[in-house]
């Protein structure tokens, strides 16, 4: 019987399971082959190669093309969890090591969010991180979107806080604050103390909202047009403090997500509850699918809790306390 000329190379890549385990997982969390091979510092054949030995070994395809990306089959996502702890954590052995026996009042911590969470949500969270692990460098990444997601699919940053509608498969998305969408308006405003308020009561009223590239627009406009209500945009302009300047100062109004709303909005501003109409945003951590976390790490989304952040003036629901 003539010898299979793929037997020698099955046997080879055999003699080192963690090379193609470590080029599958690079290929699954970049979504191509040629980045995989950039960050491996390996010839795209070479990658190639060990993939295919890898699906021969395992008796299943474990890639498929969605787009322009390589991303795991069903039977591909099985293994990237199976595969991606033990490869990260050889990987990461001798750093991890060092880590622990410095310690955690040493190191840094690097965290994405976008500037809401920022400003509103993670203020608590970080002064009580510093109170507890002073030495630890914490830098905050005023990133959003896919920014922020290419930020933590390269190690860029340990973790991410913030709100996802859409989450990608090689990530984790853990809600832990709601938060619910509020009308706001200058205090005199007929709409202020308007009883049964409707959608259809802010029609008259021009909106100021954030640029319809983002989120809080796209949904503004959606739930307008399914309920069949005509709405004005009167200013479109980036960042709630900015929003609610101009609100205050009656240019029009708006609507925000509870968590921007603060002690001092009320001495300026009225807010009503729209969860009649309009879905309430959840807020919580967004992590790497198998990333083995540091320790620094670990302690700041212990931190991450409901009872860690009340929003002066109101609730957790977003109800004004009045």
């Amino acid at each position: 019987m003539a010898k299979d000329p793929l037997d020698s190379l099955r046997f080879a890549y055999k003699g080192s399971r963690l090379k193609p385990l470590r080029a599958f997982c690079q290929v699954a969390r970049l979504g191509s082959v040629s980045r995989a091979a950039e960050a491996l510092f390996l010839s795209q054949p070479a990658v190639t190669l060990q993939l295919q030995a890898l699906e021969r070994e395992l008796g299943a395809r474990l890639l498929e093309r969605s787009g322009r990306r390589l991303v795991p089959t069903r039977e591909g996502e099985m293994l990237y969890e199976m595969a991606r702890p033990l490869v990260e954590g050889l990987d990461n052995l001798a750093a991890n090591f060092r880590e622990q026996l410095r310690g955690l009042d040493a190191g840094e911590l690097n965290v994405a969010a976008g500037s809401s969470t920022i400003l509103y949500l993670l203020p608590g969270i970080v002064e009580a991180f510093r109170q507890r692990h002073a030495d630890v460098r914490v830098s905050l990444h005023n990133v959003t979107g896919a920014s922020g997601l290419d930020l933590l699919r390269s190690d860029g940053v340990d973790l991410a806080v913030g709100s996802m509608l859409d989450v990608p498969a090689d990530l984790t998305y853990i809600p832990v604050y709601r938060f619910e969408p509020m009308l706001i308006t200058p205090l005199a405003h007929p709409l202020a103390a308007k009883r049964d308020l409707t959608l259809a009561d802010l029609s008259p009223y021009g909106l100021i909202l954030p640029p319809k590239r983002l989120t809080t627009y796209r949904l503004v406009d959606l739930v307008f047009q399914q309920n069949r209500v005509p709405y004005t945009v009167a200013l479109e302009v980036g960042g709630w403090e900015v929003i609610k300047q101009y609100v205050a100062m009656g240019l029009g109004i708006s609507i925000v997500t509870a968590i921007c709303l603060t002690e001092a909005d009320r001495q300026r501003l009225a807010a009503r509850s729209l969860a009649r109409w309009f879905p309430s945003r959840s807020y919580g951590i967004v992590m790497r699918k198998g990333k083995l976390l540091s320790a620094q790490a670990r302690a700041f989304i212990e931190l991450i809790k409901p009872e860690t952040l009340a929003p002066r003036g109101y609730d957790e629901g977003g109800h004004s306390e009045r």
